[in-house]
């Protein structure tokens, strides 16, 4: 058989630049939930000891900021300096401005356009993906790879193994099939497991716990077999890691975010961003789009682009690919998408309710991807039924 190789990679919640996404997006959270028309558009560093907040806000509502980087990092697990990061001691610094007032003239008039006529916080373009290859029309690979750095954290938080430490990245390679342009997973070739641990913990203990409680459980039997290839803390000691081991910022991890490598990814950064930031909405809607279609078994599997022009509501640009999986042409397709989907940011927001900020909404975006999963409040999930 003619296959190939493909690899996704993911990292934990206590990964550097994945705490700063998590805070950026809880700093957004409490925005939303007091003020559905805050704009936000937040950044986080962390180093050694120190995390930093800092963007332009324009908001009523009244946020601790210094409150939410404390209680964000508790939660994920960094609870001393032997860990990486003392949430209670470290030092907190904010530099918070408003929003440029060219920027709001040009996107929102200063909240007096109507929603369809709000237009895009700036330029770019965003991509949507879909396969049928899971469940949940997501890459293996990438699928994969974020369960193993979900797991991770389940088993260090309820204490099945206790040595672990919030830090750690996972990697998983499979071997595929492409049948046609759909791509068809035939084995799990490679697991890769880079985690912080104690400084007690043998390495074999490490690799006999991640094998029986993180691996085993998450990765199907049919795709593992005598070939497979474990790399288990490669580098053999991994103690130092969070913000001291490495520093972090906002947005570094886009292809963690979406799909892994597949598809295409426009280049901006999601967390920390209110909906008018197009580059979080307009990935969100064409991530719908794709997913419709191939949930709509339209195509096995698909690309979706859309672009903008900032203060400009239509987007400049529509494009569907289907890999030649499509049962109609790509161009009957994309009608069938500007006939079931509104592009438009304003409208985007109301159709996805992405106002709506409570319970740690987009802080649950900020860890283990914004796709792929069965939540209610990733509204982006939500096949639609497609008029054609």
């Amino acid at each position: 058989m003619d296959t190939f190789l493909f690899t996704s990679e993911s990292v934990n919640e206590g990964h550097p630049d994945k705490l700063c996404d998590q805070i950026s997006d809880a700093v957004l959270d409490a925005c939303l939930e007091q003020d559905p028309d805050s704009k936000v558009a937040c950044e986080t560093c962390t180093k050694t000891n120190m995390v930093m907040v800092f963007g332009e806000i324009t908001t009523k509502a009244n946020i601790d900021y210094e409150k939410i980087v404390r209680d964000t990092c508790r939660n994920i697990g960094f609870t001393s300096d032997d860990v990486g990061l003392d949430a209670d001691k470290c030092k907190v610094l904010v530099n918070i401005e408003q929003q440029s007032p060219d920027i709001a003239e040009s996107v929102h008039g200063h909240l007096t356009k109507r929603p369809e006529e709000i237009g895009a916080g700036d330029q770019g373009h965003m991509f949507g993906y879909a396969t049928d290859e899971t469940p949940e029309y997501m890459p293996l690979t990438h699928v994969l790879a974020t369960k193993l750095g979900a797991r991770l954290a389940e088993v260090r938080k309820d204490g099945t193994c206790p040595w672990l430490r919030p830090d750690g990245k996972t990697q998983v390679t499979v071997e595929y099939r492409n049948d046609g342009g759909t791509m068809v997973p035939i084995r799990v070739h490679t697991v890769l497991i880079s985690t912080q641990h104690d400084e007690t913990v043998l390495t074999n203990e490490i690799a006999r716990d991640l094998k029986e409680h993180v691996i085993t459980p998450v990765i199907p039997e049919r795709y593992l077999d005598e070939r497979t290839i474990f790399h288990l803390n490669p580098s053999r000691r991994f103690v130092i890691g969070g913000p001291h081991g490495d520093a972090g910022v906002t947005g570094r991890k886009n292809i963690v975010d979406t799909y892994g490598g597949w598809g295409g990814h426009g280049g901006g950064a999601f967390s920390g961003k209110d909906p008018t930031k197009v580059d979080r909405s307009g990935a969100y809607i064409v991530r719908q789009a794709a997913k419709s279609i191939v949930a709509s078994g339209l195509a096995r599997r698909c690309k979706v682009q859309v672009s903008y022009a900032i203060g400009v509501p239509e987007p400049l640009s529509l494009f569907v690919d289907t890999y030649g999986t499509g049962r109609i042409p790509d161009k009957e397709i994309l009608m069938i998408v500007k006939e079931n989907f509104d592009f438009r940011p304003g409208m985007i927001s109301i159709n996805l309710d992405l106002k709506r900020g409570k319970n740690g909404r987009f802080l649950k975006t900020a860890a283990y991807g914004h796709f792929g999963r069965d939540d209610p409040d990733f509204t982006w999930e939500v096949v639609k039924p497609l008029i054609k």
